[in-house]
């Protein structure tokens, strides 16, 4: 079966490297599915789960969520580098609930003296990792 080469890495360090089958991310297009052989490109990704598939079992799927970042595709490798990422294992879904169920009622109040931009985007970041845990969990 074909493969290519895999590399994540964030400003704190490397988060994955090895060989794949299937790589799946959030582009600012929407979702893209890099398997080898495909196009060379460069695109922008968003907050969101990254699903990194290894072999035909997807038991052993790594996920990991990104803040955003840059993915590199070449013909035999595919690099992202993430403004921030973390393994959807080490993630903890108790407190991102918390977290959105707070910003989503500061949302809901409209103080004047709050940032609303801040606060939707901080909404979106916390639904992508509770996504990426849900996605981590739901994998077989």
């Amino acid at each position: 079966m074909a493969t290519l080469k895999c590399d994540v890495v964030s400003a704190k360090g490397p988060i994955y490297s090895g060989t794949i089958r299937m790589l799946i991310a959030t582009g600012s297009e929407g979702e893209l599915g890099i398997l080898p052989g495909h196009t060379p490109l460069i695109t922008l990704l968003k907050p969101g789960p990254l699903r990194i598939r290894i072999d035909d079992n997807k038991e052993n799927d790594e996920y990991v969520y990104i803040k955003g970042g840059v993915l590199e595709v070449q013909p035999h490798r595919v690099t992202i580098l993430a403004d921030s990422a973390e393994r959807a294992s080490t993630l903890d879904e108790v407190r991102l609930e918390e977290e959105r169920r707070k910003t989503q009622e500061l949302i809901n109040s409209q103080k004047t003296d709050f940032d609303m931009t801040a606060a939707y985007v901080s909404l979106a970041e916390t639904v992508a990792q509770l996504q990426t845990i849900r996605k981590y969990r739901n994998r077989t």
